[in-house]
């Protein structure tokens, strides 16, 4: 493929046509001087450049555009300070196998290994968080350098790649051709590995289907969704992986790992067959490597990394092939066993249908003068949403309010972390956003939580992307409270916060903001700000809650 008419160019700007060669429609930036002929090469393209107002929030926004889209997220920053804060976005792609590129300037060649400004080693750094680490030396390698780091972010199990980019480097003129995108290959499912697993599901007593992981499109969803319900098969999905089978599906049982049911936890205990899709049991879908151990458990995972990272229990097989690879299979397949697994099924669905509820007033916990209960707000927002609305959390115990009772319909529709990173809901709020206009994207946030990228606010504000933001606020870190109560009963040290007005924070960047300190105001403060959400502006509600209250 030939360059622009332009040429000959600069190595920024080729970096900038293989981002556009490779459907890039949008990058998420932290300004510096080490990487100015890519932004130079970013001028005039038609690609969108969010600047964020951190390189966490930056790294978070490109990590969740991989999640969203199932692209590569790229992500833009400088060496040193620059580098060390996206960090926390390398990490939640390498955990939660996210397609990830973060671009890093660097230090010119010739002032390497002399403690020059800002100067690091990328290959120590990332090395082993990544799936690949490349500094470009060569200006006409740029654009074959962007198309190894596409590749190697999207194929087997995604990740992150980091592209380091000596200043020196992308200033030098650029003749070769721009590299094509490498085509990554999604597996495949032979028939005999498709006879064996149908034959166990058709065998089984109590079969049981497992989702998450990454590798998924809409219409995969749509067609385990489909091969479950003909077939009458339960399905629990992966922690922070709820949005695979549609919230109201007779079939879905729920999610695993922390805030989960019981229900689901001892249904994965006792299927007879699991079949795991896109992901693996891992520690925190275990419960801590304690669920599903039996050296004898019969358990079939379909995943296309050949490594089958962070797996726990017996292996009965694996089928190397993407959930997209292995759910065009499934079409068509009807078991005829269906009515075997009624009373299984309709056992695990009931009980799941009670926690995702919201309980009536009479039924919630007391809460004290000047709080509001977080579940009567969620109760007055739930009641409001559309359909394919979606919503994003970080981590902490206010995330089971989203986990729980956020109605997640469509592929994608649920942003988070696995690897437990806090001060994600914003920053992927804001992606969802600007990938989706058409849809509500709703963050659920702690107070903690949202301090740790709440600058991002600003970005939406400046960007056009109305969100809306539930700040949940106990003044304190109540995930890492109650740990400290179960091991240091009535020795409160070090996880109580003192608060500002989040609603004045929101109004602050043009926002809108609504402050609850009683139950009563709920309905009116959800309204208001789904309306200033609906006129194009970002909003947020404060919620003032009851200490004592940790979980719904």
């Amino acid at each position: 493929m030939s360059n622009s008419p332009s040429n000959p160019t600069h190595a920024g700007q080729a970096i900038v046509d293989s981002l556009a060669l490779h459907g890039v429609d949008r990058v998420f930036t932290v300004p510096g001087e080490s990487y100015l002929a890519v932004l130079d090469g970013l001028h005039g393209a038609n690609i969108e450049n969010v600047i964020a107002r951190q390189e966490g929030g930056a790294s978070y926004m490109a990590e969740a555009y991989g999640k969203f889209t199932g692209r590569p997220g790229v992500a833009m920053v400088t060496r040193g300070p620059g580098a060390s804060n996206a960090y926390v976005g390398i990490h939640t792609a390498w955990q939660d196998g996210t397609p990830m590129v973060l671009f890093v300037g660097l230090i010119p060649v010739a002032d390497r290994m002399r403690e020059s400004f800002q100067e690091f080693d990328p290959y120590a750094w990332f090395g082993t968080q990544t799936k690949r680490v490349f500094v470009l030396d060569e200006p006409n390698r740029a654009s074959d350098v962007v198309a190894e780091a596409f590749f190697a972010a999207s194929s087997g199990r995604p990740g992150p790649v980091v592209v380091g980019l000596p200043e020196d480097v992308i200033t030098k003129e650029f003749t070769a051709a721009l590299t094509a995108p490498i085509p990554v290959a999604e597996g495949a499912v032979d028939a005999a590995q498709l006879e064996a697993i149908t034959q166990a599901l058709d065998g089984a007593q109590r079969p049981l289907l497992m989702v998450g992981g990454q590798r998924w499109s809409a219409q995969a969803a749509a067609q385990v969704t489909a091969f479950a319900e003909k077939n009458n098969i339960p399905v629990v999905q992966d922690w922070h992986a709820a949005d695979r089978i549609p919230f109201g599906s007779p079939v879905n049982m729920g999610s695993l790992g922390y805030g989960r049911s019981a229900a689901a936890a001892t249904m994965l205990a006792d299927a007879d067959v699991l079949v795991s899709i896109g992901c693996v049991l891992g520690d925190v879908s275990s419960d801590g490597y304690t669920l599903r151990q039996d050296p004898d458990a019969v358990n079939y995972v379909i995943s296309p990394d050949t490594t089958l990272r962070g797996r726990s229990g017996n292996l009965s097989a694996h089928v190397l092939a993407s959930p997209v690879a292995f759910a065009a299979a499934l079409e068509g397949i009807e078991l005829g066993a269906g009515e075997r697994w009624e009373d299984w099924r309709a056992a695990g669905r009931e009980a799941q249908v009670k926690v995702s509820t919201i309980p009536g007033d009479e039924q919630l916990p007391a809460t004290a003068p000047g709080t509001a209960r977080m579940s009567v707000v969620m109760r007055e927002l739930i009641s409001r949403l559309p359909d394919d609305v979606v919503n994003s959390v970080g981590a902490g115990n206010h995330t089971a309010w989203a986990q729980w009772y956020m109605p997640t319909n469509v592929f994608p529709s649920a942003l988070s972390t696995r690897n437990g990173s806090m001060g994600y809901s914003i920053p992927a709020a804001v992606v969802a956003a600007k990938q989706a206009p058409a849809r509500l994207s709703v963050a659920v946030c702690g107070d903690g939580e949202f301090l740790m990228n709440g600058q991002e606010f600003a970005t939406a504000a400046q960007f056009g992307a109305p969100i809306l933001a539930v700040v949940m606020d106990n003044r304190q870190f109540a995930t890492i409270r109650d740990h400290q109560e179960h091991h240091f009963p009535g020795r409160v040290s070090g996880t109580q916060l003192q608060n500002p007005d989040f609603a004045a924070f929101a109004r602050a960047f043009g926002g809108h903001g609504e402050y609850v300190d009683d139950d009563a105001q709920a309905a009116e403060a959800v309204q208001r700000a789904l309306a200033a959400v609906a006129e194009g502006r970002p909003a947020l509600i404060h919620v003032v809650t009851d200490q004592a209250i940790a979980l719904p």
